[in-house]
């Protein structure tokens, strides 16, 4: 994950979510199943966060999902509250469910998580506070960030064609932000061709 800046609400959002969502959580039990209204801002949460999943820092086809930060089933209250909403991919939303356990990207700090090379995991700073870093690595576990292996092997794919000459860094840092991070910190192309080349045939145990 990378910092993300909360984006305003969209114009309408309180007309066609919050004003409708209220008014049946007002008039209906506290089991009735929320109608799934944020589904009319998709295209306005993707468009806000310039189409980057909060939690792998990839950029997904519109219209995206909507995470609950806060999950409706527990927190009701903000089922239709926009700034606790959270553009997702569906993979990572499915993971996460119900989970309250994962960092919110709004709250996460500069150089928290990194990639290490060439593994392409995601894994802690070494330098943070243990209470940070065990947060961190409950959100990977929960997020399937490792273990996932359509995760793992996307961001292997695209540094691979980065290493390649087929992408620039201009394209990574905007539809793979995380990355193209990462890839300057670890000291740009050159840097990784030497670490990739010299990587060894199993590869690091996934947490």
């Amino acid at each position: 994950m990378i910092p993300v800046v909360g984006r305003q609400e969209p114009a309408a959002f309180d007309q066609v979510v919050r004003q409708p969502g209220t008014a049946f959580i007002s008039a209906n039990p506290p089991t009735a199943r929320l109608p799934a209204l944020w589904r009319n801002i998709r295209k306005e949460l993707h468009a806000a966060y310039g189409g980057i999943c909060a939690y792998t820092c990839m950029y997904i086809l519109p219209p995206g999902s909507v995470d609950h930060f806060l999950p409706a089933s527990k927190f009701r209250h903000l089922a239709y509250e926009w700034s606790n909403y959270r553009l997702a991919c569906t993979q990572a939303n499915l993971y996460k469910g119900d989970s309250t356990e994962v960092i919110d990207p709004l709250l996460v700090r500069e150089g928290w998580f990194i990639i290490d090379f060439p593994s392409c995991l995601v894994r802690p700073a070494a330098d943070l506070p243990q209470q940070i870093k065990e947060q961190i690595e409950k959100s990977i576990e929960v997020l399937k960030l490792n273990r996932a292996d359509h995760f793992v092997q996307e961001r292997c794919d695209i540094i691979l064609e980065f290493l390649g000459g087929h992408l620039t860094l201009d394209f990574l840092f905007r539809r793979y932000p995380f990355l193209g991070r990462e890839i300057e910190r670890s000291g740009g192309r050159e840097a990784l061709v030497n670490v990739f080349r010299h990587r060894p045939n199993d590869a690091s145990a996934r947490d």
